[in-house]
């Protein structure tokens, strides 16, 4: 077996680490929403609950709320366009600036992943991370076991079962 050279240097790798197990998650999260029949990348999830929950924003806003790059939230937000799921107008106070809200598709969407998939997720998030305890390093090693041992799309169907 290969040794996970990112694991064994610690502290000096954090970064690469969490982005790793970041992107690990959010594939899991993808497979869930897929399982939902969401069609829409699990990274544009968050620009959607951020409206939801914020009310219509300001691109730079939606950034700051999600807490990325503006030029990656215009990206995000041009695609939520695409797929007709927002509308994006200029300000009414100042027109370079772009205001985004959910369309009635958009709000449909959050709807039926409020309903459905975000417990599903949320559930199997923290039947992952509900044990963890210690430094740092042992508990994104707990993690990155736990996902190993059962992805989250199969602790997300844990919680269906009694339902059905």
């Amino acid at each position: 077996m290969t040794e996970d050279i990112v694991r064994r240097l610690g502290y000096l790798t954090l970064g690469t680490r969490l982005r790793r197990l970041g992107e690990r998650i959010q594939a899991d999260t993808q497979r869930i929403l897929d399982d939902h029949e969401l069609a829409i990348p699990s990274a544009q999830f968050p620009f959607l609950a951020a409206i939801d929950r914020l009310g219509p924003q300001t691109i730079g806003d939606l950034a700051r709320a999600v807490g990325v790059t503006q030029p990656g939230a215009t990206r995000t937000i041009l695609q939520l366009e695409e797929s007709k799921l927002v509308l994006v107008v200029p300000s009414d106070e100042d027109q370079r600036r772009k205001v985004v809200s959910l369309t009635a598709k958009g709000k449909d969407l959050v709807m039926v992943g409020k309903r459905a998939a975000w417990p599903a997720i949320e559930h199997a998030v923290r039947d992952l991370c509900h044990k963890l305890n210690g430094p740092l390093l042992d508990q994104l090693t707990a993690i990155e076991d736990g996902l190993i041992d059962q992805p989250l799309r199969h602790r997300a169907k844990l919680k269906k079962e009694p339902n059905t």
